[in-house]
């Protein structure tokens, strides 16, 4: 039965569903529970102390549905809670960090870029990671708040998406960033605006597919990967407005969802 439980994944919107998709492709089997904190989104301009108590309660939740793992779904959380999360709870917390280190060593011209949110870049892990690769090449941090706002209003795909992809990134291509890092998971949903902003110039990196890695990689360790291949399910909840929530979640799921909300 330990097996069978579900990997429980939170976000403070919609993003993180790709790490959810990212999962679903890499672990087929696995049942998924998955918390939009959206009562209480934007993460990327909450304190550091609302994040924690956030994430705690989400934790807290996704343990009492029976869920066997958490993965932190969100940059601006990870950075800000994640070893709080682990100290307190016994089940493995997976969380997501920009890709600094596989930036640092691919870059030929010794300048890589970061787009994540503000609180992402402002807090002291993000700091610390970029001042250990910061030696060996030179890091440009962008804050892009309205790419969030894009994928939040299923605009991802539309003409304004292009307009403010070439406005946070064309300046560091013609600087010469070779490696754009992808420091946030509701970004990986505008992957394809940006590659066609970016073109051969420069290479993104995208933490979705290494963070799913990482989810099978402990789950297997704790021999906790479930072997069964039926009545496999994904459920999904909410602390923001159901009507509001239930058709972007679709959207970016891919397909019609069993919602719940709670309040916030």
């Amino acid at each position: 039965m330990e097996k069978q439980k579900p990997i429980g994944i939170f976000d403070s919107g919609v993003g993180g569903l790709s790490i959810c998709h990212a999962i679903r492709r890499a672990l087929p089997q696995e049942n998924l529970i998955y918390f939009a904190d959206i009562g209480f989104s934007p993460y990327g301009v909450k304190s550091k102390g609302i994040i924690n108590e956030r994430s705690e309660y989400i934790v807290n939740f996704l343990i009492n549905q029976g869920c066997k793992a958490v993965v932190v779904a969100c940059n601006t959380a990870t950075v800000n809670t994640v070893k709080n999360l682990r100290a307190k709870f016994s089940i493995p917390i997976i969380g997501v960090e920009p890709g600094i280190k596989p930036a640092a060593l691919q870059s030929k011209t010794g300048l890589i870029s970061v787009l994540a949110t503000e609180q992402t870049l402002e807090s002291d892990s993000f700091q610390l990671l970029m001042a250990k690769y910061s030696k060996a090449v030179k890091i440009k941090a962008v804050a892009c708040p309205k790419f969030v706002t894009l994928v939040e209003n299923l605009e991802h795909y539309s003409e304004r998406a292009i307009d403010v992809a070439e406005q946070y990134i064309r300046p560091l291509l013609t600087e010469g960033s070779d490696q754009i890092i992808l420091g946030c998971t509701h970004f990986s949903f505008l992957r394809t605006i940006i590659d066609q902003v970016v073109g051969q110039e420069a290479s993104v990196i995208d933490t979705a597919a290494p963070v799913a890695m990482e989810v099978n990689r402990r789950l297997d360790k704790l021999n906790l990967i479930n072997s069964k291949n039926t009545d496999i399910y994904a459920e999904f909840w909410t602390s923001g407005d159901y009507a509001k929530v239930i058709e972007p979640m679709s959207q970016l799921w891919g397909q019609d969802i069993n919602l719940f909300a709670i309040k916030p």
